[in-house]
């Protein structure tokens, strides 16, 4: 396509967008299309959070519990732009591309479109997708999203377990199968070359005991793996997902919550799997998830999640009332073990555990039009403290 007519092409459509909820159409022609949209999304919140102190002569900041934060903010406004051509019958070329700015603060620092969110191409068609670039986690998608793919507060996942190198989203190639009766599968890879590594690229995180762990991510070539099977029969679709987390593994070194040095070594990030099921009844859909972040080194334990979601259209239209319970479990056992403490020994939450948690989530949707609405959220998270706990309102215009 001619720059020119791009150009004009945009404009136009964006003077003839303005109010609409979907994306625009900015050309369509001899088998090339492409459409902009985007979203505005502004919200407030208060939130329980974490309170430091910093102590002369200790070499961490003293823990003094928590207290609520609030705060007018940018939940994730979004502008995108996709395209696509057709090639020859039954094969068509694609891209997507999506930035994010903050509403809240359109000037000053970062100011403007400000970061990357999702960026790939591919290929589709009767043989399935093949696409490269940088998106979600097929986790996030097939496993936890029909959770709780809420507007701010979401249950936790084992996505938050993973201590290391955390660019998950960036660099891959994934083939996803047409359905076949229903039956469909996803496999792809995380590649990381060695020109990306440095040997200084750290992450911080902490551990159950208060440690602090430094993660140094390796400077080697290296590729993961990530797989994922789906089965969808009438209303009920059953999906799940694995996860090696192999571009996270590294070195470490650690200190306790005194600031001593408390050792080092290689670390391996562990792995993660799960597997959902989800049925609909006219504008209702019922989601049950289990989750296991399966931990390969000693400074985190493994980690069970067990949930419960769902969501309800209401008034023909009007909005969604929405929720979820999820069941955490530190330390848990394999999903078997879990299965037998429950069943047979009626020994549940069991022994094996560390810590557990029960995290809910409530939340609505209004729908002032097709292009705008408002959203409420409360979440509990079961935390010390009742750290996280808070409430979320906000508006979101979409063209």
């Amino acid at each position: 396509m001619k720059k020119t007519l791009l150009v004009t092409a945009i404009a136009g459509a964006l003077a003839a967008s303005a109010g609409a909820a979907s994306a625009a159409t900015v050309y369509n022609q001899d088998g090339t299309k492409l459409d902009l949209y985007g979203n505005i999304q502004l919200a407030y919140k208060s939130i329980e959070t974490a309170q430091f102190e910093d102590v002369p002569g200790v070499g961490n900041d003293i823990y003094q519990g928590t207290e609520a934060e609030d705060e007018i903010f940018d939940n994730g406004s979004t502008i995108g732009v996709t395209g696509e051509h057709v090639i020859m019958n039954g094969l068509t070329g694609y891209f997507k591309a999506e930035w994010e700015f903050d509403a809240d603060q359109a000037k000053g620092a970062p100011g403007g479109i400000n970061t990357g969110d999702q960026a790939y191409l591919g290929l589709k068609g009767n043989f399935g997708d093949a696409r490269l670039g940088s998106w979600d986690p097929l986790i996030d998608d097939w496993i936890q999203d029909p959770i709780s793919n809420n507007e701010y507060f979401d249950v936790s996942d084992s996505n938050g377990r993973i201590l290391g190198v955390e660019n998950r989203e960036g660099d891959k190639l994934q083939y996803m199968s047409p359905s076949l009766g229903g039956l469909q599968f996803a496999v792809g890879t995380q590649y990381k070359g060695d020109a990306e590594f440095d040997g200084d690229d750290t992450v911080t995180g902490t551990n159950s005991l208060g440690d602090e762990i430094t993660v140094t991510g390796e400077d080697s070539s290296n590729a993961s793996f990530f797989g994922g099977l789906k089965y969808e029969v009438g209303n009920f679709s059953i999906a799940a997902v694995y996860d090696n987390l192999d571009n996270n593994d590294g070195s470490y070194s650690a200190v306790d919550s005194d600031g001593n040095d408390i050792g080092s070594g290689d670390f391996e990030a562990g792995e993660q799997y799960g597997i959902t099921g989800q049925y609909t009844w006219d504008t209702l859909r019922v989601a049950l998830k289990a989750e296991r972040f399966k931990s390969d080194n000693d400074t985190l334990a493994d980690t069970n999640y067990y949930a419960l979601g769902a969501r309800y259209g209401y008034g023909n239209g009007m909005g969604d009332l929405y929720g979820s319970y999820q069941y955490v479990d530190v330390g848990g056992g394999d999903f078997l073990d879990t299965a037998d403490d429950a069943l047979t020994s009626g020994d549940w939450p069991s022994e094996r555990e560390d810590e557990s948690y029960n995290e809910i989530i409530l939340g609505a949707t209004y729908n002032i039009s097709d292009a705008m609405y408002t959203f409420v959220e409360g979440a509990l998270y079961d935390r010390t403290d009742d750290e996280g706990d808070g409430v979320a309102v906000g508006a979101v215009y979409l063209f």
